[in-house]
């Protein structure tokens, strides 16, 4: 009998380590639509209403309905996604404010992930691959003189109570202020989704994932859509596109906290590895480097500009008041003299 107990126990968890269980937590593989019937993306995991989809080509939908026989969600298009400008303002106060010390800390919540070309099964409860990836990310950010706090503890079984186990590891990293919190993940949907090629070199794309359900729910959104930022612009297909669901998967805890899905278990781990190259340098560009000390500027430059233009388009409607008030040329030129010497105190309209 003790035997046969045994036996069981073991093949359970050979069951459990060879990934046989579903890639998402027990439920099927999403399938996003539009409100045509056209498919704007998949993603291992159940969508609910009010989750927030923003596709690579930066447009935002939000998920109108869930038919969760068919494990497919309907989106209502929203319009081009927009940066929360009260969000974007805090994100560039603590760039601003924060002192050399540059640390990003990084976990794993589901560490069995793996990547069946590569390890061999999609997941290890032992050397998951997900691991490798996470030490591939490490190692190039601290080529950028980052220091790098990557937790090596495990979180297991993959459930939907892992985040609860991992939370403990960030509640700890919270205490040292980094610049960043990054949870390390890879997804559960066909390789294809996920294939891409930069700089000529086959790769992974990568998805930022934001959980909606916390008070820090708007601060991780522009956290994310800056990292989107920057990798279109240096390395366009990086990033894939970003997910904001439901839940707060730990980053109630802190602004700058984000999930990244670096490919899919279909796809080779070599591929996930490369992307964490591009990512680093994305990543290093938009907490310490132009992207981080050029928000207020580009803001700044922005608001002039909408001033500069909004007092040439003033200066032109007064003309064309002065000259059909007057009729000639002369007579118009002092009156707006007279009209600019009232407005601005004696300041401008003299000779």
């Amino acid at each position: 009998m003790k035997r046969w107990i045994a036996g069981l126990c073991a093949a359970l968890m050979l069951i459990l380590s060879s990934g046989a269980l579903a890639e998402n937590d027990g439920d099927c593989v999403y399938t996003l639509l539009d409100a045509d019937g056209n498919r704007l993306t998949r993603r291992a995991g159940r969508m609910y209403e009010g989750d927030e989809y923003i596709s690579g080509d930066d447009k935002l939908y939000r998920v109108a309905f869930v038919d969760d026989a068919a494990c497919t969600a309907t989106a209502e298009y929203l319009g081009p996604a927009t940066l929360d400008e009260e969000a974007f303002a805090s994100f560039v106060a603590r760039a601003e404010e924060k002192d050399d010390k540059k640390l990003i800390c990084m976990y794993s919540t589901h560490s069995d992930e793996s990547y069946v070309p590569s390890d061999g099964a999609s997941s290890l409860w032992k050397n998951a691959g997900i691991y490798d990836v996470g030490g591939a990310l490490k190692e190039n950010l601290e080529k950028r003189g980052i220091t790098v706090e990557y937790s090596d503890r495990t979180f297991l079984p993959h459930d939907a109570d892992a985040y609860n186990r991992s939370r403990s590891t960030v509640e700890e990293y919270v205490k040292q202020a980094p610049d960043a919190i990054i949870d390390i993940h890879r997804d559960g949907v066909d390789a294809d989704e996920y294939e891409t090629e930069v700089d000529g070199e086959d790769t992974s794309m990568v998805r930022l994932f934001v959980g909606r359900s916390n008070q820090n729910a708007a601060e991780n959104k522009a956290f994310a859509q800056r990292l989107k930022a920057a990798a279109d612009k240096a390395y366009p297909g990086l990033v894939k596109d970003i997910f904001i669901g439901r839940g707060n998967y730990n980053q109630e805890l802190y602004p700058q906290a984000i999930l990244l899905e670096f490919g899919t278990y279909e796809i080779e781990k070599e591929k996930a590895i490369s992307a964490t190259d591009y990512m680093a340098e994305v990543i290093d560009d938009v907490l310490y480097g132009p992207s981080a000390k050029a928000s207020t500027g580009e803001r700044d430059g922005a608001a002039a500009k909408g001033i500069t233009w909004a007092i040439v388009l003033a200066l032109i409607g007064a003309a064309i008041y002065a000259l059909a008030a007057t009729g000639r040329l002369g007579d118009m030129w002092k009156k707006l003299g007279r009209g600019a010497r009232e407005m601005t105190a004696g300041l401008f309209g003299r000779k």
